[in-house]
């Protein structure tokens, strides 16, 4: 029997990757857990093996083009095997599912307001659903695609589809709206801007007579710039800045440092930071959270998001329960996952399940920071480097240790009081360290 590869969830709000390269080809023998093909998206770029022996059936995706979450990518099987009449574009339900009572029952807690009432949160109504004649054929569109259909009331019969197999792309219903808006300021007669959607950026028209070289953008680099201006849009940032002072913890990487390695970890100062923040995440949970029309949704989980340059970009590979952790289960995790990501080696669930993040900026030198937190999360912790600084202690002089430490938070779900008091925790175990 053929066995599907697909494409596979890739990170938190990934839904779509792009195929880079084919590695094996149709004809050739393939064998369990062996690179077929490379998918890079914003996050990360991975090879996609196969899960059973066989013979590569068929390729059904092209190299360059860009597919949903749930697209068969290829098919394994016995020579023999006919693979000709195999859907290749995911499933999208026409319809919610309901929810049963049980369901209900096992949803995540919602908090409530912070002002101590019993009110409800009042719930933003949620986008109208598509007319019958409007519904979306499993064959034509992504879930991008029939999220954006949804959101703007379209007519996915009016819009002409320009992907594999006829399918409407991304690309088409944003064609297909601003052909909308065009038609509308030539039949008033009036010159208007066209609004700027939650996750597009505005493009600067670059005009025949401007000097020097225009540079493709990456698959990576082009989704890093819409997923941060889709950050910006989405959440009120707010930052405040904290001064750390390094002094305790720098005294005991010293008496430690060596051990570690013999533990096979590298004792920097981020499993510190790490350990110190997830400590301070159960006492704040509001912290380790997401917002959603109908409440502040809680996480369970705590799992922190550690921001590692590669050579494409930036990637935010996650350490997974990380208040389980003691300082040296940590500095081993930070490690592996580290020098994964920088030899590309990383797996999509190392991106997947975040619940917040962290990004040392002060690893280039850099004071301060105002980073962009990463979606759907409410905060993300900004480190300045850490270098020795002249302070007043006690009426006296004294050279310590220091840094800035910068958190900043959606204000949707964090107030000033409350981000503050997230902060100190993490400062006051720093500095007291044992």
């Amino acid at each position: 029997m053929p066995t599907n590869i697909m494409m596979p969830e890739m990170g938190e709000g990934v839904v779509e990757g792009t195929v880079v390269t084919w590695l094996k080809h149709e004809g050739d023998d393939v064998r369990e857990d062996e690179a077929v093909l490379e998918i890079e998206t914003d996050k990360v770029t991975v090879e996609i093996n196969a899960e059973s022996d066989g013979v590569l059936l068929k390729e059904c995706v092209n190299a360059g083009d860009t597919v949903p979450v749930g697209t068969v990518l290829a098919i394994v099987g016995n020579a023999d095997e006919n693979v000709e009449h195999v859907p290749t574009s995911p499933t999208v339900p026409q319809q919610e599912k309901q929810s049963s009572p049980a369901e209900e029952k096992n949803q995540p807690e919602v908090a409530k307001p912070a002002n101590g009432s019993n009110l409800p949160i009042p719930a933003v109504p949620k986008t109208r659903k598509l007319a019958p004649s409007q519904e979306l054929t499993e064959t034509r569109v992504s879930p991008v695609v029939a999220r954006m259909v949804s959101e703007h009331s379209l007519d996915v019969s009016e819009i002409e589809g320009t992907g594999r197999d006829g399918r409407i792309t991304k690309r088409d219903v944003l064609a297909y709206m601003e052909g909308e808006t065009e038609a509308t300021t030539e039949s008033t007669g009036t010159k208007t801007a066209p609004l700027l959607k939650q996750n597009e950026s505005v493009a600067s028209p670059v005009s025949s007579d401007t000097k020097g070289e225009l540079m493709p953008l990456s698959g990576m680099r082009r989704a890093i710039a819409e997923h941060m201006v889709m950050s910006k849009h989405t959440s009120p940032h707010a930052t405040t800045v904290f001064e750390f002072d390094y002094t305790k913890v720098a005294k005991h990487r010293a008496a430690n440092k060596a051990q570690f390695e013999k533990d096979g970890a590298k004792l920097t100062y981020m499993p510190y930071l790490i350990h110190a923040v997830a400590i301070a995440l159960k006492n704040h949970p509001l912290v380790n959270s997401s917002w959603t029309d109908d409440g502040i949704l809680l996480k369970r989980d705590i799992n922190i998001g550690i921001a590692v340059a590669v050579e494409r970009g930036l990637i935010v590979p996650v350490i997974k329960q990380a208040d389980s952790m003691n300082l040296l289960g940590i500095a081993r995790a930070l490690t592996d996952i580290a020098e994964r990501a920088r030899s590309n080696k990383l797996m999509p669930q190392d991106l997947q399940g975040g619940t917040f993040s962290i990004t040392n900026h002060g690893a280039s030198g850099s004071l301060i920071g105002t980073p962009i937190i990463n979606q759907p999360q409410v905060g993300i912790l900004g480190i300045g480097v850490i270098e020795k600084r002249v302070k007043v202690i006690n009426d006296a002089i004294a050279i310590r240790p220091n840094a800035f430490v910068s958190f900043s938070f959606d204000h949707r779900v964090l107030d000033g009081a409350t981000a503050d008091a997230f902060v100190m925790d993490i400062k006051q175990h720093i500095e007291n360290y044992a």
